[in-house]
Formats: structure tokens, sequence, C-alpha cells
């Protein structure tokens, strides 16, 4: 009997014990006990729960709320504006090569015997609207909006560029957005360094971005979980919940001339948002608080800064014009699809649908908050 009590005692001696020893730990989880512990369910924690362990998929969610991407991640609250925008009653012609000059004549009878009247148009970038087309003995004789006629020797009929818009918004969203501005790939981390991910975006795409950091003395954007883009191939919109300073009204338009991009505000809501085309070098737009002043929906603007006339310029019927700064005007532009960089003479550029819809939303009076981020 002693000796089977003595061998139970000598197993137990035997037999290791766990006193003391616990799960390592790590910042994101508290103590693991001997025992095991439950695993957290899904879900982002600011610290970690006491009474599971966030592992495994609570722990990735919780790493992505850190650099800003949500659980679920939402869509923009966005939809495209009515393609019906983008129509318009208006047909050009572009003055080819621009070194010449373009003679206007005040009969078709005059054109074709082409009998200067001396009203003309150039040399420099010009763009005219014609409502008819005749031809004569092969030739094509345009009759312009304004009357006059123009001979077929330097005119070729454009092609307009429509394909883009902006988005409409139903609320305000709650990251930052932009539309990328070029055929680029993006990285898995920020820095050119990086390995890219294999996906490739191009013109007009819109992101959403989460994250900002600054990289190899380069600005890069978060798009996407381990997914980032070049800031410089971005146009990117901030959007508010106040107004700026100095606007004291719940509706107003806002332009970032760094990033080229306008966003509209009623009610404190955003509302819509599009990329634009400023002025640029010598005719940089001007930052600053405006109002509309006056509204045209057609303009003929024409006008030459430098001494030798080289940047001389005459355009027909611009589409949807707003005043906000002396000669200044948001505009649609028919003749170019650079939206997205500074190329202006000082205005607002906007696509032909964008300008349509402003015009139509904006009232004389709005606020235009115009400014530049940029160290420029």
């Amino acid at each position: 009997m002693r000796k089977f009590t003595g061998l139970i005692l000598l197993v137990i001696a035997l037999i290791p014990t766990r006193t003391g020893v616990s799960a390592p730990e790590t910042m994101d989880a508290p103590p693991e006990p001997a025992s095991g512990a439950v695993v957290c369910l899904p879900g982002v924690y600011d610290l970690p729960p006491d009474n599971c362990v966030p592992l495994g998929p609570s722990q990735e969610l919780t790493r992505r709320a850190g650099q800003g991407i949500p659980y679920p991640i939402l869509p923009l609250p966005a939809y495209a504006p009515d393609p019906a925008l983008v129509d318009i009653p208006y047909r050009y012609l572009k003055l080819v090569p621009e070194d010449k000059v373009l003679y206007f004549f005040d009969s078709l009878s005059g054109a074709m015997d082409n009998s200067i009247s001396g009203v003309s148009a150039g040399p420099g970038f010009v763009y005219v609207s014609y409502v008819e087309r005749v031809e004569v003995d092969g030739s094509a004789y345009y009759h312009l909006r304004s009357g006059d006629w123009v001979r077929p020797d330097f005119t070729a009929r454009v092609a307009m560029h429509m394909p883009f818009q902006g988005l409409l918004f139903s609320s305000t969203p709650a990251t930052s957005f932009g539309w990328v501005l070029g055929e680029v790939p993006s990285y898995t981390q920020p820095g050119y360094g990086a390995p890219t991910t294999g996906s490739t975006y191009h013109r007009y795409d819109v992101v959403q971005i989460y994250t900002i950091q600054q990289e190899d003395d380069n600005t890069w954007l978060m798009i996407g979980q381990d997914e980032w883009l070049d800031y410089r191939h971005v146009a990117r919109v901030d959007p508010r919940s106040t107004p700026p300073e100095g606007v004291t009204s719940s509706r107003w338009i806002e332009v970032n001339l760094d990033e080229q991009t306008l966003a509209v505000y009623q009610d404190d809501h955003l509302v819509f948002a599009t990329v634009i085309a400023s002025g640029t070098g010598a005719w940089a737009t001007r930052v600053g608080l405006f109002q509309i002043y006056e509204k045209k929906e057609t303009e003929t603007m024409s006008g030459a800064t430098e001494a030798d006339r080289s940047d001389y310029y005459y355009l027909q019927d611009v589409p949807w014009t707003m005043y906000f700064d002396e000669k200044r005007a948001l505009h649609a532009a028919y003749w170019h699809d650079g939206f997205g960089y500074p190329r202006s003479h000082g205005c607002i550029n906007m696509a032909l649908g964008d300008a349509h819809w402003l015009y139509d939303w904006a009232n004389l009076g709005d606020l235009i908050y115009i400014y530049d981020t940029s160290a420029e």
C-alpha cells in the first residue's frame, strides 16, 4: 500500500505545470490565457478589447481602419449627369494653318469671288461657328452664325470633344476622391521603387482616396488596400463639411487651382464636382472670392496680350459663359480635352456637359471661391 501511494506521488511530481506561463503578448491583442480565448468577431477596434482576442479578420480590419480604409468599403454617393447636357446646336470650323488670316465675306457671291472685305481674324487660334455648308463647283463655303461667309481655303470642321462629364452627388462623400489624368499603373507601396499591383488606370477613371503620404520627395495617394498612385496623376477633390473662410452662404462654387478641380455646394452639401482647366503662365487665374455677375448662353471671345499678338485667339459661340472676374469666366471649351491641366487665358474651362449643368444651376451673385494649395 505504501509503495502504491509513493508511486502516485512520484507521477504527480513529474507532471509539468503551466503556472506562470501565458501566450506571448502583441501590441494588437491582450494576453491569451492558457486555456485559449475567443477570437473577436470581424470588427474595428480603437482599443484592444478585453473579452476576446482581436486576431484574424478583426486584426486586419483594424489595420485597414488605421489607414483610413473603412469597413465595409462604400462606393461614392455619386451618379452621372444627364448625357443630353453635352448636346449643343453649334458646329465649328478651325482656321488651318494658324499662321494664316481668315477673311470674312458678307455674301456667298463675295466669298466665291474672293473679294476681300477687310474683315478678318488671325493669324492665331481661330474658331468660328457655322449654320450652313454650301458646295459650289466642288468647294465648300460656310455661312456663319454671325451672318458672314468664309471660304474653304484655310478651314477644317471640328470634331468636338464630348466624352467626359463630372459627377452629381446625393450626399457629401466621407472620403476624398479624384479623376485619373492618364494611363498609369498603381503601386503596392508609395514610391516608384515598389512593385506595381498589375492594375492600370485610365484617363478620367474615378478613384477614392483614403490616405496621403510623402515618399521620396513626392506625394502618394492610397486608393485601395496596398494600392497607391502618384498624386500628380490624379485631380483630387477634398469635400468640405463647412463653407470656406469668407463664404457666408450655404451655396457656393469652389475651384482648386492646384488640383484643377471644381466643386459645387448647396445647403452645405457637395452636389457636383468635375475637372477643369484654368489659366496658365502669365494668364494664371486669380485666387480670391468672386461673384457671378453676368451669364451668357453663348459668347464670342477674342484678344491678345503679347505685343506681337502671338497669343491671339478668336472663339465664336463659346457656350454657357459665366463671368466672375472682369473678363474671366467659367465656360465650356469645345476646342480641347485637356482638362486637369492649366491651359487657358485666365478663364475656367469646362467640358461641354459640365458647363451646361453649372449654367443651369448657377444664379447671378453666386459666390466662387478660388484657391491654390501649391507652393506656386
